[in-house]
C-alpha cells in the first residue's frame, strides 16, 4: 500500500486574506451591535417614567444599556 500525503501549505497571501475578512467582519459585527443598543437606548429614552416602570426597568437602566 502507497501512503498519500494529502496536506500542502496554505497559497501566498490566503492567510492574511482569512485574516483580512474576519477582522473586518468582525468591526461589522461591533459596530451593527453598537448601532442596534444605540437605537433601544434612544427609543427606550423617550418613554415616560411610568411607560419604564410598566416594562420593568427605570431611567438608570436605560442609560446602562449597551455599555
Amino acid at each position: 500500500m502507497a501512503a498519500v500525503d494529502t496536506t500542502r501549505p496554505a497559497p501566498f497571501g490566503a492567510i492574511t486574506t482569512y485574516r483580512a475578512v474576519s477582522g473586518m467582519t468582525r468591526a461589522f459585527a461591533a459596530l451593527s451591535a453598537w448601532n442596534d443598543a444605540r437605537i433601544t437606548r434612544r427609543a427606550l429614552g423617550k418613554l415616560s417614567d411610568r411607560e419604564l416602570d410598566d416594562i420593568g426597568l427605570c431611567r438608570a437602566d436605560v442609560d446602562l444599556m449597551g455599555r
